[in-house]
């Protein structure tokens, strides 16, 4: 049998804290005009992009996103035109560690840049 002191119990108990620390995060996704999505998620401390949104199911709810997913997992830096998850409105790679109360935003392809929507809207 081993005896624990007291210096032990809390070493003990620092370590286990440190393991099972966990932090609240934000998605949010406009699946279209109409259809938006929120999830408040409590997720491990280290938890990366990639790792929440599987978390949250939306790599099952979304298989656009999913594909995405697979297809940009390796990729380190953001590609502009094609990267399509970030946090607080910048891209970041799926490999991102979260903070706590991040932000992590899924944005979808544009049907049409949106400057041209407004000047062809207003010309006569």
């Amino acid at each position: 049998m081993v005896k624990l002191t007291a210096d032990d119990s809390r070493a003990d108990k620092l370590a286990h804290a440190t393991q099972t620390a966990m932090i609240t995060v934000y998605l949010a996704y406009a699946e279209d005009e109409q259809k938006q999505h929120y999830l408040t998620l409590q997720v491990s401390d280290g938890t990366t992009l990639y790792a929440a949104l599987k978390q949250a199911g939306w790599l099952t709810q979304f298989k656009e996103l999913a594909i995405w997913c697979d297809e940009m997992a390796e990729v380190a830096v953001p590609i502009a035109k094609r990267w399509h998850v970030g946090v607080y409105a910048q891209k970041q790679p799926l490999s991102y560690q979260l903070q706590p109360f991040d932000r992590v935003e899924v944005y979808r392809s544009l049907s049409a840049d949106p400057m041209s929507q407004r000047k062809s809207k207003y010309r006569v």
